[in-house]
């Protein structure tokens, strides 16, 4: 497929983007006649030495900066997320594996994935695949329960049950400089060879260019033990096989600074793969030959701008193309091997206005219209193309002691295909409602609620494909309701910040989409068959200790108790009774995380751990479906210095530094003990 053969609405995208451009241009020039007319700045963000956000919040918000990334010990976005509370990561092992991640037990399909302000969409499976997401180029990344407390951003933002942000360096010129300069290598075990740089560059006092590019390679072979026989009391030591990974990305972006009210946003980006799939290592057996490959490329423009005390506008248009190809040469059928292509396309425009009716109340409308396609190599594919029109409504009140939001979202999904019968149409409202109240004058001590009604539509996949989709899929509801208490402080010099927070929640979903075998038993197919009832409490803490002025010492870490139970039938006769009232597979009932910090003028030292507790591969909690819990343990240490007009930073670190093979999904290992360096030089 030739990316370059545009179709007429990605003209109109294009259009669109250019649109952007000439309103930018005009509202420029018309600003220096206007020059006696001063605005404030309606939202702006303020590097905080520490995240009293996330104490403020009305629902649930965790957040990494981008030095505190650099203690985790983390590589991609998906090892950083697994220090989240309340969320389950998906990790097949190793650096190439797929990882996806569901918040509260909700599914990886209802936690939208934003990048920039704008969600990344895959119609095809409903879920993102956050391994792919280096965070060499990352300057932020924050994780929410229900939405943020923002009303005006994009209508899809309103539309999941939480969002994972990922926000990007946005370049900062200091003493006059006009260019920055950023290099960084990474080596380590499992052959992992990871070059990237990135060039910032002032074009005049309005303009800035930035670009970046990244790869990635490793061979993955690294060491598990091979367990025999139904009691595993036989083993050996093998290497994990087909595990190459190759990924290549790269982004341009150009930033239009007009004026503290003005602002514009291009950002183009391209990001390649090709990943061995390692199989399940059961029994004597572990030969793969399967093979993924991707490619992904998007444009996507943002513009806002601030036309008086009361009103703001904002705008976003995006074109994404994406394609998968599967080779598994090994089937035994006719052709001797299953070789499938998968192709989407994405055209997506939203509209936002902001309206401050008073210094404490404001309202917003958001309104997103996109089109999705797919196509596919296999016989008699539908074609399926997705019309979706979203419509966000929200409030928002404010004082010293009281905080409360409120939206309601209107969706409007019309569907179309070209082989077979469509899923038909959807019309739904779904509401939101949040609060904080804070009953102490004199100490940032809060009482927070949101309640949530949120659905997920079915995938292609789900509807479409093969013999196993079902075009009657009715969508999947999930009601969330959320209360919970915040705490920080500032108690003295040596004790600069203390903040905790704990939630409580309930969540229960409805017509859950699962796979269900016919009555032949050899054919599955999706149905809304399930039904999960969700109860947990998420728990988090953190402080500074400042013992001498130039030495500061970091502590954090978060705890998750989650009962996640299948309820779908209560009947003991039937077979989906025998697990009613049973954990859903791979949730575990504990889990957490921890991170230890040492800041030096001379050197750093960081410490992080995570942790999980039993789980169930399979909805039926019985002693052959137990999984053990695991902890991995890893450690850096790094030094940074000048030299000359550069400032250079070396780190090393040991990753799971027990040496355990532990496992996240049942017969796929992952890696044990494993040494990685990295030198970074800015200039």
């Amino acid at each position: 497929m030739n990316i370059l053969r545009l179709p007429k609405l990605l003209y109109s995208c294009v259009a669109f983007c250019c649109c952007q451009a000439l309103t930018v241009s005009l509202s420029a020039q018309q600003q220096k006649a206007d020059t006696a007319r001063t605005y404030s700045i309606p939202e702006v963000t303020v590097a905080e030495a520490y995240h009293t956000r996330e104490v403020r919040a009305m629902a649930p918000t965790q957040v990494f900066s981008k030095e505190e990334l650099k203690s985790l010990n983390v590589l991609q976005v998906s090892d950083a997320v697994k220090h989240f509370a309340g969320v389950t990561v998906k990790d097949y092992g190793g650096i190439g594996g797929l990882k996806t991640v569901s918040l509260r037990s909700l599914g990886a399909e209802h936690t939208a994935v934003g990048y920039d302000g704008i969600t990344i969409s895959d119609c095809q499976t409903g879920q993102i695949d956050i391994g792919r997401f280096s965070l060499d180029n990352v300057d932020r990344l924050s994780l929410s329960n229900g939405q943020s407390d923002n009303i005006f951003q994009p209508a899809r933002f309103f539309a999941s049950a939480g969002i994972l942000n990922i926000q990007t360096l946005t370049p900062q010129f200091k003493d006059n400089r006009r260019t920055n300069l950023s290099a960084s290598f990474k080596t380590g075990s499992w052959g992992l060879v990871n070059p990237s740089l990135l060039l910032e560059q002032k074009l005049s006092r309005k303009w800035v260019l930035s670009a970046n590019g990244e790869w990635m390679s490793a061979d993955g072979h690294y060491p598990f033990t091979l367990h025999y026989g139904e009691d595993n009391d036989l083993t050996s030591r093998e290497k994990r096989k087909n595990t190459e990974v190759k990924n290549l990305r790269a982004e341009a972006g150009l930033f239009g600074n007009f004026s503290d009210t003005e602002q514009w946003r291009l950002k183009a980006y391209y990001y390649q793969s090709s990943r061995g799939l390692p199989n399940a290592t059961t029994y004597y057996y572990d030969y793969s030959s399967q093979h993924l490959w991707d490619k992904n490329v998007f444009v996507q423009s943002q513009y806002k701008k601030e036309f008086s005390r009361q009103w703001v506008f904002q705008s976003s248009a995006k074109w994404n193309w994406s394609y998968q190809r599967y080779l598994d040469p090994d089937t035994p059928n006719s052709k001797g091997k299953t070789e499938n292509s998968y192709y989407q396309q994405e055209y997506y425009l939203s509209a936002s206005v902001l309206y401050r009716m008073l210094d404490n109340l404001s309202f917003s409308l958001s309104t997103d219209g996109s089109i999705n396609t797919m196509n596919a190599n296999l016989n008699e594919f539908a074609q399926p193309t997705r019309y979706s029109w979203l419509t966000a409504f929200a409030g928002k009140y404010m004082n010293d002691w009281l905080t409360i939001s409120a939206s309601a979202l209107a969706t409007i999904i019309n569907e179309d295909v070209k082989e077979g019968g469509s899923a038909g149409n959807h019309r739904k409202l779904t509401p939101y409602i949040s609060a904080s109240f804070k009953p102490f004058y004199h100490e940032e001590f809060r009482i927070r609620f949101f309640y949530k009604d949120i659905f997920r539509l079915p995938s292609f996949n789900d509807l479409y494909y093969q013999e196993v989709g079902n075009t009657k899929l009715r969508p999947e509801n999930a009601r969330q309701y959320n209360v919970g208490l915040t705490y920080s402080k500032n108690v003295c010099p040596f004790l600069p910040y203390l903040s905790a927070t704990i939630d409580a929640y309930y969540n229960k979903v409805t017509d859950k989409i699962i796979a269900y075998p016919t009555k032949n038993l050899a054919v599955w197919s999706m149905r809304n068959l399930g039904e999960v009832e969700i109860k947990g409490i998420d728990a988090t803490g953190s402080l500074s200790l400042q013992p001498w002025e130039r030495i500061r010492i970091n502590l954090s870490g978060n705890y998750t108790y989650q009962q996640a139970l299948d309820i779908t039938n209560s009947d003991p006769t039937t077979e989906a009774g025998r697990t009613y009232k049973h954990q859903i597979a791979y949730t575990p009932r504990v889990s957490g995380s921890g991170q230890a910090g040492i800041e030096t003028p001379w050197i750093n030292f960081s410490y992080s751990f995570l942790f999980s507790g039993k789980r169930y591969v399979q909805n039926e909690n019985i002693a052959e479906n137990s999984m053990e819990g695991y902890s991995d343990h890893s450690i850096s240490i790094s030094r940074s210095f000048h030299i000359l007009k550069t400032h250079t930073s070396v780190s090393v670190e040991v990753l799971n530094i027990a040496n355990k093979n532990y496992e996240i999904v049942k017969n796929f290992p992952m890696p044990g003990r494993s040494v990685r360096a990295t030198l970074n030089i800015r200039y």
